[in-house]
């Protein structure tokens, strides 16, 4: 596997090593040891997460105040556009986002470590995402900063569709007002 350093202090993007022959491919998508040596963490997930979700479909910006989790996330069926925020007072890149494509076919992986709020974008016509969770999912503690926030100015892709977001996304505080970690 391959650890590639994102400009958000903590935030990898990790290019697993793929086998292909006639057959189709072989690749270890999660390795406990592995993870946490080329990381240098001490990581265990708790909870395994699929979604599935139709073009310009977009969740996020989502993240738990009390119980804040690291998320592991690939994309196992087309591609998302994956977002993530930094939501840290006291870091350096504090307010500051990073995307990147993940596709079933480029098999890539984010790691989006506790202090991120995070969303993606379906790009394509359906997409799959599998996601570990390194705390468990509290459905009261669960807060949402407004995707087009102006004060982060994520650039995400345009899309020939309407976006297609949950009252819950659309009701998400502004960053200034919302509370942070």
């Amino acid at each position: 596997m391959k650890v590639i350093n994102t400009e958000l202090d903590g935030l990898k993007l990790l290019e697993p090593t793929v086998y292909e022959d006639s057959r189709g491919f072989f690749l270890e998508s999660y390795n406990s040891r592995k993870f946490n040596e080329l990381l240098g963490l001490d990581c265990s997930f708790v909870q395994d997460n699929h979604s599935q979700s139709n073009k310009g479909v977009l969740r996020g910006l989502h993240y738990q105040l009390n119980n804040p989790q690291g998320k592991l996330v690939r994309v196992v069926r087309g591609e998302i556009f994956d977002v993530a925020v930094d939501i840290r007072k006291d870091s350096d890149t504090f307010g500051q986002w990073f995307g990147v494509l993940l596709s079933a076919q480029n098999k890539q992986q984010l790691w989006v470590p506790k202090g991120f709020a995070h969303g993606f974008l379906v790009v394509s016509d359906e997409a799959e995402v599998l996601y570990k969770t390194s705390d468990f999912y509290v459905p009261g503690d669960e807060h949402s900063i407004l995707w087009d926030d102006c004060d982060i100015g994520i650039q995400w892709p345009q899309l020939d569709v309407d976006l297609i977001l949950s009252d819950k996304d659309r009701a998400g505080k502004a960053f200034k007002q919302a509370t942070l970690l």
